[in-house]
């Protein structure tokens, strides 16, 4: 059946076929939305791991001064690591030390090795309490803080973090 000499008759159908580009955008941001709650996700989480790893910094670096205070016993008793200073630099490389210039010398490589590997210098602190413990062990606490400020703006917590290890020498 023609309607005209040169054209057919195509009778029309009743469903739409392919989108419109109001739909196609509608889609687009819907999809744009989506990417941007996945950006805020990844987010997060790279602030989380930036913070574990600082934590695990901070619990590496307290044990090793702990082994630096059993390896040197003698100054640890005598409460040589006290404190939170920043030590000496002693030449125990080459001249043998006291137990308290060794004490010294520990708590000077830690400050330096705590420093670099903890952001925001001027907050990153530590503390070394001597004490005795029920049965008469020698204890000691290392208390390592530092500023953890950018986890806490994505999470909300508190910005200054503390690691406490506490042990028997």
């Amino acid at each position: 059946m023609y309607l005209s000499a040169n054209r057919p008759y195509r009778p029309q159908r009743s469903g739409q076929r392919g989108f419109t580009l109001v739909e196609s955008l509608v889609a687009l941001v819907i999809l744009s939305v989506g990417l941007l709650g996945v950006a805020k996700l990844v987010l997060g989480a790279v602030h989380a791991d930036d913070s574990a790893y600082m934590r695990g910094q901070a619990t590496q670096l307290a044990y090793e001064l702990l082994d630096q205070m059993r390896a040197n016993r003698p100054g640890a008793i005598a409460n040589d690591y006290q404190g939170g200073g920043a030590g000496l630099n002693n030449n125990c490389a080459t001249v043998a030390c006291t137990p308290q210039q060794l004490a010294q010398l520990d708590l000077y490589n830690f400050n330096i090795m705590l420093h670099q590997a903890l952001p925001n210098t001027a907050s990153t602190t530590y503390n070394v309490v001597m004490g005795v413990d029920a049965f008469n062990d020698v204890t000691a606490t290392i208390t390592v803080s530092w500023d953890d400020s950018l986890a806490a703006s994505a999470f909300g917590d508190a910005a200054q973090k503390t690691v406490t290890l506490e042990s028997i020498l």
